[in-house]
């Protein structure tokens, strides 16, 4: 069968220094993606006021974000090869945002009746990708049975009783982030500038994400408590941009990537955008969860789970910031291990108050910027600054595995030979 002259055109390779930047419709394709992050938070939150197992709603939510977070990221290295810029790749990368959305909308009752359709959405995602990356490479057919059996297992997550369904999920999701492994891959050479600049992105609009929390949280009223309390969580919202865009850490981040050859810089980029980036998004949900509570009764005393999330999220986004500035080589914050169980700490304030909870986190930020401004006011020194990148600290492997995908990668000249 011959397929259409649009469909079937071949995507050029572009020279590793060929640095392309992110497009409208990428970001287009992002604000979709966190609408999902948003139906995370609301499934965080519904778990709050549930009789089920404590902590059973941020196990659903990790469980979901796992899925939907590999996908994203295949995405994103996605365009980073084949940038859409012809008709037939923008059309595709249409439909997989509307297989986000489908993902987004079943995600309240993804491990109930939204199951099938979680499971369609996926399936939508999973081809467009496939069918996006085979007009580079036919390698690409490898990573296939992979992806189609993870969604399997998740359609079929309907047909079996709580709490057997778990299982399922988890082997989807074992699948997935397994499947490089099995294939094997060395890496191919993704674009700095573009994968710097895409998580910046995506970073701001989940920030955002916490700001609505406000709104919803809001429920119409508008009372002094109220004002005070969302006052706080946008300033706390503030801080959190603040520690990670605070410092120029994207250009340092950007020259540590472009530095290094492809393999190692495919290692780089999973440890500091894959993974890294992971508990910071969660910490963004985590923490929208709780102040989404917060502003419900400013003065009153948390729940357990409100207060928990809320101080859980602030301490996973500092430990995942730290870690990304750790595996690329940035200088490190003052005190980061203090911050951070600083910031769990916070919910026993909560127990107290919401608004002192509020209060407290915010404080404990701005009291690390302020000794992260202090310490940047003095020359690096190896007590406040990590080993360059290409050091003992960042040793290259003969393997790493590929977000969103996986295959033979990249041979000795650069040329990608998968993904």
């Amino acid at each position: 069968m011959r397929l259409p002259q649009w469909f079937a055109e071949r995507a050029e390779p572009i020279s590793d220094d060929g640095e392309i930047r992110v497009s409208t419709l990428e970001l287009f394709f992002d604000l979709v993606f966190v609408f999902t992050v948003t139906q995370l938070t609301t499934l965080l939150t519904d778990g709050f006021s549930t009789d089920r197992f404590v902590g059973e709603g941020a196990l659903q939510a990790l469980l979901v974000f796992g899925v939907i977070w590999w996908m994203y990221s295949g995405y994103a290295w996605l365009t980073n090869t084949i940038p859409p810029v012809r008709a037939a790749r923008r059309v595709l990368l249409l439909l997989g945002m509307t297989g986000f959305l489908i993902v987004a909308l079943a995600i309240p009752s993804a491990f109930g009746s939204g199951g099938p359709a979680f499971a369609l959405g996926y399936l939508l995602l999973i081809t467009v990708h496939a069918a996006l990356y085979l007009q580079a490479t036919t390698a690409f057919w490898r990573v296939v049975p992979f992806n189609v059996a993870a969604t399997t297992l998740i359609f079929l997550t309907w047909f079996v009783p709580y709490p057997w369904s778990y299982l399922l999920w988890a082997g989807a999701l074992v699948l997935l982030w397994g499947s490089p492994y099995f294939i094997g891959q060395k890496g191919f050479p993704l674009r700095a500038a573009h994968i710097v600049e895409r998580h910046s992105l995506l970073i701001i609009v989940v920030l955002g994400e916490s700001v609505i929390a406000i709104g919803i949280g809001a429920h119409g009223h508008a009372g002094p408590g109220f004002l005070v309390a969302a006052a706080l969580g946008l300033a706390v919202a503030a801080c959190l941009w603040w520690v990670y865009f605070g410092w120029d850490d994207e250009t340092a981040a950007e020259h540590a990537l472009a530095r290094r050859e492809p393999v190692g810089r495919t290692r780089l980029i999973l440890g500091a955008y894959f993974y890294a980036h992971m508990p910071m998004l969660l910490g963004v949900v985590a923490a929208a969860a709780g102040v989404k509570k917060a502003v419900e009764h400013p003065f009153e005393p948390m729940k357990l789970g409100p207060s928990v999330a809320l101080a859980v999220g602030v301490a996973l986004f500092l430990a995942g910031h730290r870690w990304y500035r750790r595996v690329l080589g940035l200088r490190r914050a003052p005190a980061p291990l203090i911050g951070t169980a600083a910031a769990l700490l916070s919910g026993v304030v909560g127990l107290w108050s919401a608004a002192a909870q509020l209060g407290a986190v915010l404080v404990l930020l701005v009291a690390l910027l302020v000794a992260e401004h202090r310490g940047r006011m003095v020359p690096a020194t190896p007590d406040n600054a990590l080993a360059p990148v290409g050091t003992d600290l960042d040793p290259a492997p003969e393997k790493v595995p590929v977000a969103g995908a996986g295959s033979d990668g990249e041979n000795s000249a650069g040329r990608p030979s998968g993904h």
